[in-house]
C-alpha cells in the first residue's frame, strides 16, 4: 500500500522535446463524474447506488452528492492509486431494468480483494477506464521518481509553462477537467461523446493494422457517399461464397456510432435499419455477447409474402486503439424454435468496426470509419456485377449492405446524437473539491478494492447502506502509459540509455556464441518440416510484421519487422485441471534440462489459455549471447513488473483460417499487460511470463471462438518490447511463432 504524500509528482508530466526527460512538470489531469456503485451489503443484497466520483492524479474520492453543489460534503470512500490494481470492462449487465456497462477492480496479487462500478454508455465506461490508466500513471511516474533519482524539491521542478512548445502543447490539454455523466435525474442516460480535446488517437496508435494485409479490396458501387468493396485476393471461380464489405464515414464518435448499432430499441432502430429492425435479446450470455430474435416483412424485396424470421449471436469488444467490433453469427436458440407463418432463414455472418478519425476539419466535430463486413453467396453476386440485374438490390445482403448508409444518414438527421454531450469541461483552477483533495493527500487510506467491496449496513436505507462503506485506495498495475510525454518521463527515469537502440547492441558481442542446435532441444509440440505439415510450429521471419520505424515519434512511420533476436528453440503445448505458472521449473520443461542450463538467456512465455481443460501454449526463445545489463532488453528482464507489464507487445496475425476469426483476432499490436494479467517470474538464466489469457472477459471470448476453428488455422505472433523514445527506435522483433493447424487432443497432461 502506498501511502497518501502531498505534494507528489505529476501524472502527464513530461520530458524535454528530444524525449531526454531531464525535468518533470506538475500539472494533475482531473476527471468526475457519476457512476454506479454495485455491490452486495452484510445481508446479501446486491445494491445499485449513484455516486459522484472524483480523481485527481492518483487520488480518488467517492461521495453520496456533486460537491461542486454541494461545498463542505464528506466523501464517502478515498484512496490512492498503487501499482497492483487491474482494471477490467465487463461488459452490459441488467441492473434494475436498465443496461449498464460494468467495471470491475482488483488486486491482480489477489483476486478476492475487488470491486465494481457501473456507467450508462461504453463512452462513458471507456472514458472511466483511462481515467483510472491515467491515474495509475501518475502512481507509476512517482514510483519511477523515488526508485531512480531523489525526490525534486519544488523550486527545482520545471514548470510546465517553461517547457519548450511541443510539451507545452501535450500539458495545455492536461489543465482541463473531464466531468462525466449528468447526474442522478435518469438512469439511462445519453451516449457520452469524447472531448474533443483528447481523441483516442493521443493515447494509442491510430495507424492500421500492423500485419501485412491479407484481402485486396475492389470499390464495386458508390452508394449515397458509402463505398461497396469485394475481396478479390486469390479468387477461386469456383467458391461458393465472396466476402463484401461498406465503408462510410459518419460524422460522430465512435461511441455514439456503436451505440446506435448495438442498441435494440425498435423505434430508433427502425429510422436506419431497413431490414433489421424488429430485434429483441434472447439471452444475454455474457457482457460481452448475446443471443438475438428477429424477423422482417420480404414484400418489399421479393413478390414472396410470407414473413421471415431469423436468430444470431453478437459478440462485440473495444480494441486497445479505441475500434469497436461487433461479431454477428447465424445461431440457434432453444427459447424460439420455428413458429407458424414465419420462414425461419439463415442470415449472413457479418461484422461492424468503428474506428475513430478525429475531429472533422470541416465541421470540427467527431467522426468515425464504420466498415460493415459480410459474407455472400457468390453467385447472385457475380451475377449483379456482370450485367448489374436488378434483382440483387432487392436482396437480403444489399439491404445488410445499405445499413451503413442508413447508420451515416440516421446520426446526420439527429444532431442531438452528437451535440448533446454529457462530458463537460471545466478549469481545474475553479474546483471546488481541490481543497478536500489537499486535505486527502495528507491521510493514508485503505485498499480501494477493499473498500469499494466492503460490506455495507443491512439497513435497507441507501444512505445508511453507503457509510458504512469506509475509505477507499486504488491499487495500480502499471501499464502502457497514453501521451507521449508521459512515456518519455517515466521511461526516461528507468531507461538510460546512452544511444540509439540497436538489436545488436541487446546482446553482448563480446562473448562467442552458444550453438543453439534445434536437435539439442525439444517440447511436446513438434516443429514443422513443410508446408504441409500441420499440428506444428514454425518461426517465421518478421517482415509479416509492421513494428515502429526510426522516425516513428514524428511521422508515425512503420516498417517491416526483420529476424528475430531470440531463436524460438522449442514448444511445449499442454492441458491442465487447473492453470498453472512457473512452467520453467518443472522437471519437463527445457528449462530444467542440461541443455537449457547452457544457454546465456531463455525467455519463455506461457500462454495460459482458458477451456474444459486448461491448455498452456509455452514458448522458449534462447539468446545465443548474454544479454547487455544496459540494453532494452536487460532492463526488460530484470525490471519492474509494472514497467514490463507497460512495454511487452504482441502482434498477431491469422494468416489462414475463417474470416471472422480474423476480424475477433485483429492485426494490431496489443500490450498484453494492459489487456490481461501477466505475471513474472526471473531465475537464474530466464524470466518467464505467464500471461493469463482468462483474467479478461473480453479475451475469453474471443479465445474461445478461437478454440472453435483452431484446427483450420494458421497463426502467427510476434513479441516485442515496445520503443517509446527515440533512443529505443527502431524497435526489433523480439520472437516470432507459427502455430498451424493445432489439435487439442495432442496437447500432454502436465502433472504436478
Amino acid at each position: 500500500m502506498e501511502s497518501s504524500k502531498g505534494g507528489g509528482g505529476s501524472s502527464e508530466s513530461g520530458g524535454s522535446e528530444n524525449g531526454s526527460g531531464d525535468g518533470f512538470g506538475r500539472t494533475r489531469f482531473e476527471y468526475q463524474g457519476w457512476v454506479y456503485h454495485l455491490g452486495t451489503n452484510s445481508i446479501g443484497r446486491e445494491f445499485c447506488h449513484l455516486r459522484f466520483l472524483y480523481i485527481k492524479g492518483k487520488y480518488v474520492i467517492m461521495y453520496k452528492r456533486d460537491p461542486n453543489e454541494n461545498p463542505g460534503i464528506k466523501p464517502i470512500r478515498r484512496g490512492v492509486v498503487g501499482n497492483t490494481l487491474m482494471v477490467e470492462e465487463l461488459g452490459r449487465r441488467k441492473v434494475n431494468d436498465a443496461d449498464l456497462y460494468v467495471i470491475r477492480f482488483y488486486n491482480r496479487l489477489d483476486e478476492e480483494k475487488k470491486g465494481e462500478i457501473a456507467c450508462a454508455t461504453a463512452g462513458e465506461t471507456r472514458k472511466w477506464m483511462e481515467a483510472f490508466d491515467q491515474a495509475k500513471q501518475q502512481a507509476e511516474f512517482e514510483l519511477s521518481q523515488s526508485s531512480s533519482r531523489k525526490r525534486l524539491s519544488p523550486e527545482n521542478e520545471i514548470d510546465l509553462e517553461g517547457r519548450r512548445p511541443r510539451v507545452r502543447r501535450y500539458a495545455h490539454d492536461l489543465k482541463k477537467l473531464i466531468r462525466i455523466g449528468h447526474g442522478p435525474e435518469t438512469l439511462v442516460r445519453r451516449s457520452s461523446i469524447l472531448g474533443k480535446h483528447q481523441t483516442p488517437s493521443e493515447f494509442t496508435e491510430g495507424d492500421a493494422e500492423d500485419v501485412v494485409e491479407v484481402h485486396d479490396w475492389r470499390c464495386i458501387r458508390t452508394v449515397d457517399g458509402v463505398r461497396i468493396f469485394e475481396d478479390v485476393s486469390d479468387h477461386k471461380p469456383h467458391s461458393k461464397t465472396v466476402l463484401v464489405k461498406a465503408v462510410g464515414v459518419v460524422d460522430a464518435s465512435p461511441d455514439t456510432v456503436f451505440e446506435v448499432v448495438l442498441n435494440l430499441d425498435r423505434r430508433r432502430r427502425y429510422e436506419w435499419d431497413a431490414l433489421t429492425g424488429d430485434l429483441e435479446v434472447l439471452d444475454s450470455l455474457s457482457g460481452h455477447s448475446d443471443v438475438v430474435y428477429g424477423s422482417y416483412e420480404p414484400s418489399y424485396l421479393s413478390r414472396w409474402q410470407s414473413k421471415c424470421d431469423f436468430i444470431f449471436s453478437r459478440q462485440w469488444f473495444r480494441g486497445q486503439d479505441g475500434t469497436y467490433t461487433i461479431l454477428q453469427f447465424p445461431a440457434i436458440h432453444k427459447k424460439q424454435p420455428k413458429k407458424s407463418g414465419y420462414q425461419r432463414i439463415k442470415i449472413n455472418a457479418s461484422s461492424w468496426e468503428i474506428t475513430n478519425l478525429g475531429c472533422s476539419p470541416v465541421s470540427n466535430g467527431d467522426r468515425c470509419l464504420v466498415t460493415h463486413m459480410l459474407e455472400i453467396d457468390s453467385g447472385g453476386w457475380f451475377k449483379w456485377k456482370l450485367d448489374q440485374c436488378s434483382k440483387f438490390e432487392k436482396s437480403i445482403p444489399y439491404a445488410l449492405l445499405n445499413q451503413v448508409s442508413g447508420l451515416k444518414a440516421y446520426v446526420a438527421a439527429n444532431p442531438a446524437l452528437t451535440c448533446a454531450s454529457s462530458t463537460t469541461l471545466v478549469d481545474t483552477k475553479t474546483s471546488d473539491v481541490s481543497g478536500s483533495i489537499s486535505e486527502f493527500e495528507d491521510v493514508e487510506a485503505e485498499e480501494f478494492y477493499d473498500a469499494i467491496a466492503a460490506d455495507s449496513s443491512s439497513s435497507s436505507s441507501d444512505d445508511d447502506d453507503e457509510e458504512e462503506d469506509g475509505d477507499a485506495e486504488l491499487d495500480n498495475k502499471g501499464q502502457r502509459v497514453k501521451l507521449k510525454n508521459v512515456s518519455w518521463a517515466i521511461a526516461s527515469l528507468t531507461l538510460k540509455a546512452k544511444k540509439a537502440m540497436d538489436a545488436n547492441n541487446e546482446l553482448d558481442q563480446t562473448v562467442d556464441p552458444v550453438n543453439l542446435d534445434p536437435s539439442n532441444f525439444s517440447g511436446s509440440m513438434h516443429k514443422g518440416k513443410g508446408e504441409g505439415d500441420s499440428n506444428c510450429w514454425t518461426s517465421p521471419s518478421g517482415a509479416g510484421f509492421k513494428i515502429r520505424g526510426k522516425t516513428y515519434l514524428k511521422d508515425s512511420t512503420k516498417v517491416a519487422g526483420g529476424d528475430p533476436l531470440l531463436k524460438l528453440i522449442a514448444v511445449d503445448w499442454y492441458k491442465l485441471e487447473t492453470s498453472r505458472s512457473k512452467v520453467a521449473l518443472h522437471p519437463k520443461s527445457l528449462v530444467q534440462s542440461e541443455a537449457g542450463k547452457k544457454i546465456p538467456f531463455i525467455l519463455v512465455v506461457n500462454l495460459q489459455v482458458p477451456s474444459k481443460p486448461n491448455y498452456s501454449l509455452v514458448l522458449y526463445y534462447a539468446a545465443d549471447r548474454p544479454v547487455n545489463k544496459n540494453s532494452l532488453l536487460g532492463k526488460f528482464i530484470d525490471g519492474s513488473d509494472a514497467f514490463r507489464d507497460s512495454r511487452f507487445k504482441l502482434i498477431p496475425s491469422i494468416v489462414e483460417g475463417y474470416w471472422m476469426v480474423k476480424r475477433a483476432v485483429g492485426t494490431k499490436a496489443c500490450l498484453l499487460g494492459k489487456a490481461v494479467t501477466c505475471h513474472y517470474f526471473r531465475q537464474d538464466n530466464f524470466l518467464e511470463i505467464d500471461v493469463d489469457i482468462g483474467s479478461s472477459s473480453v479475451a475469453r471470448s474471443v479465445i474461445g471462438l478461437v478454440l472453435g476453428y483452431v484446427t483450420s488455422l494458421v497463426v502467427d505472433l510476434a513479441i516485442l518490447i515496445e520503443g517509446r523514445e527515440e533512443k529505443e527506435l527502431p524497435e526489433y522483433i523480439l520472437g516470432t511463432v507459427r502455430l498451424n493447424k493445432v489439435r487439442l487432443d495432442t496437447a500432454v497432461p502436465l502433472e504436478n
